[in-house]
């Protein structure tokens, strides 16, 4: 069992940054780790990973403006998020699977709103 915490999410300006971090109550190096997002009245969806082996991958919706990392040491997932804009507000959740598309593990999720 891996409990999963997310942190950082706030009201932010469009065109803000935001980071997210998502602490581990155990060790990540065994599981590919993935932020989702949901936002209201639309289903979850994967928006980023990283694998064991660090490849990483983003969906269109964020790619170029988002970025991913892991600290293995740490056991932390890091999602730094730029030229934030309003589409982009839901509910960020952090995940850790086995199988990239069985995620076990999810954290309780953190609030981001893109907003004037």
């Amino acid at each position: 069992q891996v409990q999963l915490v997310e942190s950082g999410g706030g009201l932010v300006q469009p065109g803000g940054s935001l980071r997210l971090s998502c602490a581990a109550s155990r060790s990540i190096g065994i599981y590919h780790m993935a932020w989702f997002r949901q936002a209201p009245g639309k289903e979850r969806e994967r928006i980023a990973y990283i694998l064991m082996d660090g490849s990483i991958n983003y969906s269109d919706s964020v790619k170029g403006r988002f970025t991913i990392s892991r600290d293995n040491d740490k056991n932390t997932l890091d999602l730094q998020m730029n030229s934030l804009q309003p589409e982009d507000t839901a509910i960020y959740y952090c995940n850790a699977a086995l199988f990239l598309e069985n995620p076990l593990y999810w954290g309780q999720g953190t609030q981001v709103t893109v907003s004037t």
